[in-house]
C-alpha cells in the first residue's frame, strides 16, 4: 500500500471545508498492525522495522491495549521532533541509511524518533478509506484516547506514538510554523477520502520556504542545471544545484552568459568567476546541500563576497518576525570571533535542549551589554520594555521572567543575557525537582579534583540505586544531578541526603574534599557545595553559555566522557553546536528518570541510620 499524495500550493486555502495540520519533515510511513505483528512501510513500500526499533518496541508495550482494534492501519510520518511543529530530517535520514543493528540501537537511544499519526485507514479490520476525513479523525482520536496516547504532538513526550493536532484556523497554525521554523502546512478538505497512491488536490501542502542567497558558479549544458556556492573561510563551497523555478527567458539568458563568458572545464560544464548572485528557495540544509531548491530571483544588488556561510546559516534559521534584533554584528565573544548573530543562532540550535530546563522557572540572568570581557550585571525583574509575549511570574515582590518559548529566549539573547541561572523548583511547587551537587575546585588547574569527586559520588549514587546525570559548570568545575519525582520531597528532606553524602566523601578523602564555606579556609581542596541546594538558590542551566572569554557552555556529558582527558575548555559554542548534532542530549531522559527515582527508599534508610 502506497500513501495518498498531496499537491503543492503557494497559498493556504480558506473556508469552512478545510482543516489544517503541520507538515513534518520526515519519512511518510504506513503502519500495519494485526495479530501477526507490526509493520512499518515507507512510501515506496520498503519495510522500516529494523531501522526504527524504538517505534516497534513502543507499539509492543501497548499490544494488550490495542488488541480490540486490530487489524488497524495508520498513515503518518516518522520524525525527530525539535519542537511541537518541527522535525529534523537529517536525523531521520541518517537512521534510514543505517544497516548495522548495533549502530541503529545506539542511534535510537541518542536520537529516538517519533511516529506522528494523521489518518486512520483500517480500524477493527474495516476499510475506512472511503469515509470522510472528519469521520476518520473522530475514530482516530477515540482510538488514541482509549490507548492513553497524546491526541496532539508534544515535544519530548515519553510516548513515541502521537496523534497530529488539527487546526481550523490556517493562519494560527502558519504562525506557529513560522516561529518554530517548521517545514510547512497541509490543508485538507474535511470530506476528502483516502486514495491509495493518488495525488489529490483535496490535500494541499504549502512550504515554509527559506530564501538563501548564493553565487552562481557553474552551468552543466547537458542537463541544464546550475551550481550555486557560498564563501566559507575564503574558499568557494558548492551548496546547491538547481534549475526549477526559472522562466524560459531566465534560463536562456543565464545559459548563454555561461557559454559566451565561461570557461569550459570538461563534460560540457562551464564555470565563471564569482559575479552573479541569486536567491534560492529551499526547505533546509542537510550539511552539504540545500534541500528542494527552487530558483526565486536574481540578486544583482548583492556583492558575491557577501554570500558566505554565516549568512547562509542565518537565512536558513530566520528569527521570528516579532523578535527585534539590534546590532547583529556586535562582538560578544571577540576572542572566539562570535558576534551577536552567531550567539542567536546558538540559542536557536540549543533551544530544544535548553527550554525544557528553563520552562516554568524564575530566571536569574547575567547580562553583558558590551560583550565579554566587559561590565556585567544580574537581572531578575522583567524590564518595562519587555514585549507582550514574555511571560512573567511574581514572587517576593519581583516580577521574574519565565522563558517558556523560543521567542523569549531569542529576545533575551538580543539583550545579551549570556548566563541563564534557574532555581531547583518550578513556579508551581515549593519542592525541588532535582538534587544538584556543585563540585567547585580551587581553580581550573585543579579540574582533575572535580573528575575524582564526580566518579566517587556516582559510585555512592549507584549503591543507592539512584540514576545521576553530569554536566560541566562552564567554569572550573562539574555539577551532578539526581532528578526527583515531581512535587514529592522537601528541601529539608533532600538536605539529609546531600549532607550525608558530602560528609561521607570528605571523611573518606579529607586531603582532597571539604564542605568549608569560607574560601580562605579551604586550602587547595575541592569544595562540595551542598548548602547551595535550597529554596531561593540557583544553578546555571544546562546548555547556558558562560561569561568566559572563549564562550564555554554548561554542557551535559555522558558518564563515559568523565575521565582524565576531560577539560572544561573543550565545550564552547562552536563545539557544543556540533555535539548536539552528533551525540544528542545526554539529559534527554532526565524527567522520565526522575519520576521513577527510588529516593523515598534512600531517605528512609538514612533516617534510620542517622
Amino acid at each position: 500500500m502506497k500513501p495518498m499524495l498531496m499537491s503543492d500550493a503557494n497559498e493556504i486555502p480558506v473556508g469552512k471545508e478545510w482543516i489544517y495540520e503541520t507538515k513534518y519533515d520526515g519519512f511518510r510511513t504506513i503502519l500495519h498492525w494485526n495479530k501477526e505483528g507490526i509493520q512499518l512501510f515507507s512510501r515506496n513500500e520498503k519495510l522500516l522495522n529494523e531501522m526504527f526499533p524504538e517505534i516497534i518496541e513502543a507499539c509492543r508495550r501497548m499490544e494488550h491495549l490495542i488488541k480490540p482494534f486490530l487489524p488497524i492501519v495508520f498513515d503518518g510520518e516518522l520524525v525527530y521532533l525539535q519542537n511541537d511543529f518541527r522535525s529534523e530530517f537529517s536525523i531521520v535520514q541518517t537512521r534510514g541509511r543505517m544497516r548495522k543493528k548495533e549502530v541503529i540501537a545506539e542511534h535510537s537511544i541518542a536520537f529516538p524518533c517519533q511516529y506522528i499519526v494523521f489518518d486512520l485507514i483500517t480500524f477493527k479490520g474495516k476499510d475506512m478509506a472511503n469515509s470522510a476525513l472528519e469521520k476518520r479523525k473522530m475514530e482516530l482520536e477515540k482510538c488514541f484516547e482509549k490507548l492513553g496516547l497524546p491526541c496532539h504532538v508534544k515535544y519530548r513526550h515519553e510516548s513515541l506514538l502521537q496523534m497530529i493536532e488539527t487546526f481550523t484556523d490556517g493562519k494560527e497554525l502558519w504562525n506557529h510554523i513560522r516561529i518554530s521554523n517548521g517545514e510547512g502546512i497541509i490543508a485538507k478538505q474535511k470530506r476528502s477520502i483516502w486514495s491509495n497512491e493518488k495525488r489529490t488536490n483535496q490535500w494541499l501542502k504549502v512550504k515554509n520556504w527559506r530564501q538563501v542567497t548564493i553565487i552562481i558558479t557553474k552551468y552543466e549544458q547537458v542537463n541544464g542545471f546550475f551550481t550555486g556556492s557560498v564563501y566559507h573561510e575564503r574558499e568557494i563551497i558548492e551548496v546547491v544545484t538547481f534549475k526549477h523555478g526559472m522562466t524560459d527567458e531566465e534560463m536562456k539568458t543565464l545559459s548563454e552568459l555561461f557559454l559566451a563568458n565561461g570557461k569550459s572545464i570538461g563534460n560540457s560544464i562551464y564555470e565563471i568567476a564569482p559575479s552573479i548572485c541569486a536567491n534560492i528557495n529551499c526547505i533546509s540544509f542537510d550539511g552539504k546541500h540545500l534541500r528542494e531548491p527552487r530558483f526565486h530571483s536574481f540578486a544583482f544588488e548583492m556583492n558575491p563576497e557577501e554570500c558566505e556561510w554565516r549568512q547562509m546559516l542565518r537565512q536558513l534559521n530566520p528569527i521570528p518576525e516579532n523578535v527585534q534584533v539590534t546590532h547583529p554584528d556586535k562582538p560578544v565573544w571577540p576572542k572566539s570571533g562570535i558576534e551577536k548573530e552567531d550567539y542567536l543562532l546558538y540559542l536557536q540550535m540549543a533551544a530544544p535542549f535548553m527550554l525544557p530546563f528553563l520552562k516554568e522557572r524564575h530566571l536569574t540572568l547575567i547580562r553583558f551589554p558590551h560583550g565579554v570581557p566587559g561590565e556585567k550585571f544580574y537581572q531578575k525583574s522583567v524590564p518595562d520594555y519587555a514585549p507582550d509575549f514574555v511571560k512573567t511570574s511574581r514572587d517576593d515582590d519581583i516580577d521574574y521572567i519565565v522563558c517558556n518559548d523560543i521567542m523569549t529566549l531569542l529576545w533575551l539573547g538580543n539583550q545579551l543575557a549570556l548566563e541563564f541561572h534557574i532555581p531547583f523548583q518550578t513556579i508551581d511547587t515549593k519542592m525541588p525537582t532535582e538534587i544538584v551537587f556543585d563540585l567547585d575546585p580551587p581553580s581550573v588547574d585543579e579540574f582533575s579534583l572535580s573528575i575524582e569527586a564526580a566518579v566517587r559520588l556516582k559510585a555512592i549514587f549507584d549503591q543507592f540505586q539512584l540514576e545521576s546525570f553530569i554536566k560541566t559548570s562552564g567554569g572550573k568545575g562539574l555539577q551532578l544531578y539526581i532528578p526527583l519525582p515531581y512535587n514529592t520531597f522537601t528541601y529539608d528532606e533532600t538536605r539529609i541526603f546531600t549532607k550525608f553524602v558530602s560528609d561521607f566523601l570528605c571523611d573518606q578523602e579529607p586531603q582532597w574534599f571539604t564542605t568549608e564555606r569560607l574560601k580562605k579556609n579551604r586550602g587547595n581542596k575541592l569544595y562540595l557545595d551542598y548548602v547551595q541546594h535550597h529554596e531561593g538558590k540557583t544553578i546555571v542551566a544546562p546548555y547556558s553559555p558562560r561569561g568566559t572569554e572563549i564562550g564555554t557552555i554548561a554542557t551535559p556529558l555522558k558518564w563515559e566522557e568523565v575521565g582524565d582527558s576531560l577539560r572544561p575548555e573543550q565545550f564552547t559554542i562552536h563545539t557544543v553546536m556540533e555535539r548536539m548534532k552528533t551525540i544528542g542530549d545526554p539529559f534527554r531522559e532526565f524527567r522520565k528518570v526522575g519520576e521513577a527515582q527510588p529516593f523515598s527508599v534512600v531517605l528512609e534508610q538514612l533516617k534510620e541510620l542517622l
